[in-house]
């Protein structure tokens, strides 16, 4: 056995927020609903496979919009550092993980917001992967300011295909500012993949030894990878592009269990991780008890509300219905909609 270890995504498993759909919505009138056009956008993009194209494009398709609404680097870390929500137990179970076995984060979010996310939870900043932003880069013209704002409002008005087309690889490459999206390359789909490969490159881990935890299209690639080579691979209120690849399912209000899974991961490894979830799904006590989990754990499971399972082809249609219900209620409507 190598050395095993956890990565995890950051928004979903780890916090509530969507913090490009929150900063949208904070600098751009109807900024929420620009976002949700866009992101539905991106993932078509994705489903239709668009050479170069990776899962969480959105964070650059986005970022001049912000520029020409008045987002700054100072003002948008400003706001992460303000608006920083997690997950209930995310913050014991991160500082759990890291005393476990060497723990990361590979995360789309913008840099502003996962030095944010260190600096409330105490989790090492150079452990983490993230999209690097910097507003300053490029400066933009009044002229330019107008043009973007028309683009918005027409986005808004007809967000069909092929308007959204038009916008963003007709007009807007025309313009200087979209510079600033050619410097912008999102941590999402292969480029979090890439970031696990990077792990395993540095310190030398073997993908046998993972443990990845996702919840959403942006996980796609590393939760298969996972999976593929012999790791884990985990959904954590998950939507259904993550549910295609997860190999267990975990429901729940608090990250807790997620602590639970990772201990014995790494004491025992991913079949005996699969054989407690499938425990677990049938009588919760006796599968705590068989695992002889740490007891500190156990006691305060009860108090969440958590459901585990491992995902089969029989399965997989109602566990995405019921993670997606659970999704939407934990972290609102609009945010747990998105793909």
């Amino acid at each position: 056995m190598g050395q095993r270890f956890l990565v995890s995504d950051c928004e979903g498993p780890l916090s509530l927020n969507d913090n490009a759909f929150e900063l949208a919505g904070h600098f751009i009138p109807q900024g929420e609903e620009f976002f949700q056009i866009v992101s539905r956008y991106d993932d078509v993009l994705v489903e239709m496979g668009r050479p170069g194209y990776n899962a969480g494009n959105t964070l650059k398709l986005i970022a001049p919009f912000l520029k020409a609404y008045g987002a700054s680097n100072q003002n948008v870390e400003t706001f992460c550092q303000e608006n920083v929500l997690l997950v209930p137990g995310a913050q014991k179970t991160l500082t759990f993980f890291l005393e476990l076995l060497p723990s990361f984060i590979v995360s789309t979010s913008y840099q502003q917001y996962l030095e944010a996310l260190c600096k409330v939870t105490g989790f090492p900043l150079e452990n983490c992967y993230y999209t690097p932003l910097d507003l300053e880069k490029q400066e933009i013209s009044h002229d330019e300011k107008d043009q973007m704002r028309k683009l918005k409002k027409s986005a808004v008005e007809n967000p069909g295909f092929e308007n959204l087309e038009r916008i963003f690889w007709e007009k807007l490459p025309q313009m200087k500012i979209s510079s600033l999206m050619d410097d912008i390359k999102p941590v999402g789909g292969a480029a979090k993949k890439e970031a696990v490969e990077d792990i395993m490159s540095r310190f030398g881990y073997r993908a046998s030894d993972l443990i990845y935890i996702g919840d959403s299209i942006t996980d796609v690639e590393p939760l298969r990878f996972a999976k593929d080579e012999g790791g884990l691979a985990v959904s954590f209120n998950g939507n259904d592009y993550a549910l295609d690849e997860a190999m267990v399912a975990v429901i729940s209000s608090n990250t807790l269990i997620l602590s639970l899974l990772a201990d014995l991961f790494k004491r025992e490894g991913p079949e005996e991780v699969l054989e407690f979830a499938d425990s677990y799904a049938a009588e919760p006590e006796a599968a705590l008890k068989k695992q002889c989990v740490k007891s500190e754990l156990v006691a305060k499971l009860p108090s969440t509300h958590t459901f585990l399972e491992v995902v089969t082809s029989k399965n997989r249609d109602r566990l995405k219905a019921e993670s997606g219900k659970f999704r939407r209620y934990m972290r609102g409507e609009s945010i747990g909609g998105l793909g």
